[in-house]
């Protein structure tokens, strides 16, 4: 009788089994019931009846993912048979899979027997911890029980139990970033993601996965900043957590301090500064700029120099054989000393004697030659005086009188009188192509008014009749077209770094009468008043505004450039009165934050400082008038200028122009806003406006002026209130920066940065938020984000920044002013004269507001006619000749009333 499974009844049968030894007989028992087990009913060879069966392969854990079944096989030698037990239960004999080998090496029967376990048998297991199954196998000995292999339906939570958190940290910092990751079967693997890259501690050692998951940077360099990802995995799914963004920021730190500088004043008490920079290191993705002044001064004296003075005559010394007295005198009162000049004049002085005082001596042979030689000299002298002048006349013939050549001091720009065929107005108008050497010119130039019935140009008490009937140029030719004006200039050793495009210059032939040369747009234009250009002169003038990136102006410590640097000319040419130069400047207009410096550039292209504002010498060829957003300059020599300002603390200023531009068009998720921060004067932001039109962007909102102050912090900008469910910022960072140091010297045309938005769908077409930009601890200003980017329609905005102004380029004669030419003269006449109750020049500058500059007035032999220029400089938009002859009459001067004049007399 065999043994069965319990409660099972058991038959025994008699089986023969035919094996390699011959036929056996052997009792197999045989299961009856509901769970039954595979059963074989082949004898064993005699040999090996007494061995219990061995298992060749036992069942393994298993899980079961989502509803695939899976299979648990169970290979034991030699057995009878072979059944699986799960759960204390049998498993029926038709869910196995049976299959019969035998070892060729020892001929003993191998059974295989296979299994399928389906989720819904595990899922109905309760109760109990896992579900597990076992095979037994039979033999005529004995039974063997495999393993236990459990079978677990396999999952992974979607949701981390703990998910890494972004930070800021200080270069070299450890970084512990913890990740716990979502309960799974079979337990989760972790792995770490920088940037969707694998990170690999092994490659890497300063990363380090830690046994609970988490990744530990030892020191945290640059190179580590970006987005982490905490990363679960098994057989079933992978889970990414959020990306945590760590920023590895460094904080700024002082460079050593530089050497002092030299004593700025030449004499008596000045200041000297030295300097250093927050570049070590410089401080990085948001980290702290460095505490402290980045300039100090200090007060120091320099000795005056002394200039040299003669001391008293000695006495004459007695007569000698030459009939000669002498007397000296030494530059001893004072010596001369730490760089004074020295006494000008001979320290030496003859005289001849008198007759009585003279000692008599015979004349020789040697007495009468000397007496012929000279005589001989003489006379040859005389005659090589006469040659001269008899060719200098001759050639003089030749030339008209009224017109001389300046071609040295115009570099190339040749003079020319102009007399009109008939009475009419000069207005700036292209010349002819002049190719002789000597070539006739008249004609009429337009006039921008129509004053032709006012001001007549034929023979007149106001303008002089000019001697000849016809006017030539002499060795000279004009340009035929705007770029063969530009092509030549750049030709020029000056004019090496002029901008070769027509739109950055204006430029026009002028007489007596004087014009006007405009920048559109760039609030930058040259007035060149009545009679500054001698009489029967003609020259060329242009005027043009140089690029950062073409013309680097040097500047030093604490300096900043505060206009743009414009170029007039050509250099050299003869001006009898100053001409004035109107361009914008960007400093907060307060003098006592400022010690601010006019500089021109010489002909060897070295900058110069000509002029300190505050201590201008009425005697000075250039004089300037600083209002709030623009600079006049009264110069007698034209050339290069640049407004040059050094903060005297750090209350001092500069205006910023913050414009923000976004594309017209979007076709894509991403979509970027640009934001300019550049100098607030108009040629900049022309600039700007000419460049985002090419690129197709589109104003957002009106632009601001920000106050950036000489605090050493720098630009901060950010963008805030995105709906976080349609945008996102790609930005690492919660802001941006811009260096301090990158406006206030300037290396920038117009420094801007972009912020890089994503669209979660195309269909999100709204975008709202707020755009900051601010100083750090100081002031700032917001833009409003609300527009529409799939509109196609250009802002309202564009159209009026871009046609600010629309003025003619160039401007000769009348039409050039306001103010009539033949009432100026009555004004000037009227007022240069001094009046003893004040009713005169003076008077009139305190009603224009002009008494700051009386003493430079003063130093003009009409200083009327530069009070009327200084107002035409400023009024040549909006000048309103009622308001300047109620000032008239207010003085008293009625006889010199605008509104009086005559036509006729215009």
């Amino acid at each position: 009788r065999g043994k069965g499974a319990p409660g099972v009844r058991c038959e025994v049968h008699w089986s023969l089994w035919e094996g390699i030894y011959g036929p056996h007989y052997i009792i197999v028992p045989i299961l009856k019931g509901a769970e039954h087990a595979a059963t074989v009913t082949h004898p064993l060879p005699v040999a090996f009846s007494d061995l219990l069966p061995h298992f060749l392969v036992e069942p393994d854990d298993v899980y079961i993912v989502k509803n695939k079944p899976v299979t648990l096989t169970c290979r034991s030698t030699p057995a009878t048979q072979i059944y699986f037990k799960c759960n204390g239960e049998w498993v029926h004999q038709d869910d196995h899979l049976i299959e019969r080998t035998v070892d060729p090496a020892t001929g003993l029967p191998i059974m295989q027997v296979k299994i399928d376990i389906s989720r819904q048998q595990v899922e109905k297991i309760f109760g109990l911890e896992d579900y597990w199954c076992q095979c037994v196998a039979w033999s005529t000995t004995g039974t063997q029980k495999s393993q236990k292999a459990y079978v677990r339906i396999a999952y992974l939570r979607k949701n981390f139990e703990e998910e890494p958190l972004g930070k800021e940290v200080a270069l070299d910092q450890e970084v512990l970033l913890r990740c716990h990751p979502p309960e799974g079967v079979p337990t989760a693997e972790v792995e770490w993601m920088r940037n969707e890259e694998v990170l690999d501690p092994k490659t890497d050692p300063n990363f380090f996965i830690t046994a609970d998951h988490n990744l530990i940077i030892k020191q945290a360099r640059l190179a580590d900043t970006g987005n982490y990802t905490c990363v679960a995995k098994n057989i079933v799914a992978r889970r990414k957590s959020s990306s945590a963004a760590v920023i590895v920021f460094v904080n700024g730190g002082w460079s050593t301090w530089a050497t002092w500088s030299a004593c700025s004043a030449v004499c008596g008490r000045g200041w000297q500064k030295r300097s250093r920079s927050c570049t070590n290191p410089t401080p990085l993705n948001g980290g702290t700029s460095c505490e402290g002044q980045s300039v100090q001064k200090s007060a120091c004296t320099a000795t005056c120099p002394v200039d040299g003075g003669w001391s008293e005559w000695s006495k004459w010394s007695a007569c000698g054989a030459d009939c000669t007295m002498w007397r000296s005198r030494e530059c001893t009162q004072p010596t001369p000393g730490t760089g004074g000049k020295d006494c000008q004049g001979v320290d030496l002085q003859s005289l001849n004697c008198t007759s009585e005082q003279c000692p008599q001596t015979a004349s020789g042979v040697e007495d009468v030659a000397l007496y012929v030689g000279m005589v001989a000299v003489a006379l040859c002298l005389t005659l090589l005086l006469i040659v001269v002048v008899l060719v200098y006349r001759r050639k003089k013939e030749g030339l008209d009188a009224d017109v001389a050549d300046s071609s040295i001091l115009t570099t190339g720009f040749q003079p020319m009188g102009i007399k009109p065929t008939k009475p009419g107005v000069w207005a700036a108008r292209r010349p002819p192509d002049l190719t002789t050497t000597t070539t006739s010119y008249q004609g009429t130039l337009r006039s921008r008014h129509d004053v032709a019935s006012k001001f007549s140009m034929g023979n007149g008490p106001l303008l002089e009749p000019l001697p000849n009937s016809s006017h030539t140029l002499h060795n000279g030719k004009l340009p035929a077209d705007p770029n063969d004006f530009m092509n030549r200039l750049a030709t020029q050793t000056y004019f090496k770094t002029l901008p070769r495009d027509s739109a950055n210059t204006s430029y026009g032939t002028f007489n007596f009468l004087g014009g006007r040369l405009t920048l559109s747009n760039t609030g930058i234009s040259l007035l060149i008043p009545p009679e500054a250009i001698p009489r029967g002169k003609i020259y060329e003038i242009y005027l043009t505004v140089q690029s950062k990136e073409d013309l680097r102006l040097p500047l030093a410590g604490c300096q900043t450039l505060l206009s743009p640097i414009v170029s007039c000319g050509p250099p050299g040419v003869m001006l009898t009165r100053p001409v004035i130069l109107s361009m914008d400047h960007c400093s907060d207009a307060v003098p006592e934050n400022w010690a601010i410096q006019l500089k021109k550039q010489s002909y060897e292209g070295t900058w110069e400082d000509v002029l300190q504002m505050g201590e201008e010498c009425a005697s000075d060829p250039y004089y300037c008038q600083l209002e709030a957003e623009t600079c006049r300059v009264f110069t007698e020599q034209l050339g290069r200028f640049g407004l040059v300002g050094e903060s005297l603390s750090m209350a001092a200023a500069k205006r910023l122009k913050l414009v923000v531009f976004a594309p017209t068009y979007c076709t894509t998720l991403e979509y970027s806003i640009r934001v300019y921060c550049m100098d607030d004067t108009q040629d900049v932001l022309k600039e700007v406006m000419q460049m985002e039109k090419q690129l197709g962007g589109r104003l957002i909102d009106e632009p601001r002026v920000l106050l950036f102050k000489d605090s050493y912090h720098n630009l901060r900008l950010s963008i805030h209130d995105l709906p976080q469910a349609l945008w996102r910022s790609k930005l690492l960072a919660g802001y941006q920066e811009i260096p301090f140091y990158h406006i206030w010297s300037g290396s920038q045309r117009s420094l801007h940065c972009t912020f890089t938005l994503e669209r979660l769908s195309l269909s999100t077409c709204e975008l709202t938020g707020q755009l900051c930009v601010w100083q750090l601890e100081g002031e700032g200003q917001s833009f409003s984000l609300d527009f529409n980017i799939a509109k196609v329609a250009r802002s309202p905005l564009d159209s009026e920044f871009l046609l600010m102004d629309s003025s003619t380029p160039a401007l000769a004669g009348p039409s050039a002013f306001q103010i009539p030419y033949l009432v100026r003269q009555k004004i000037c006449s009227s007022l240069d004269t001094p009046c003893p109750n004040g009713a005169d020049w003076r008077l009139l500058a305190q009603r224009l507001k002009l008494e700051r500059h009386l003493s430079f007035f003063a130093s003009r032999a009409s200083p009327t006619s530069v009070i009327l220029d200084l107002w035409e400089a400023q009024h040549f938009h909006s000048g309103n000749l009622n308001q300047l002859a109620a000032v008239m009459a207010e003085i008293g001067k009625q006889e010199a009333m605008i509104f009086l004049v005559s036509d006729g007399e215009c």
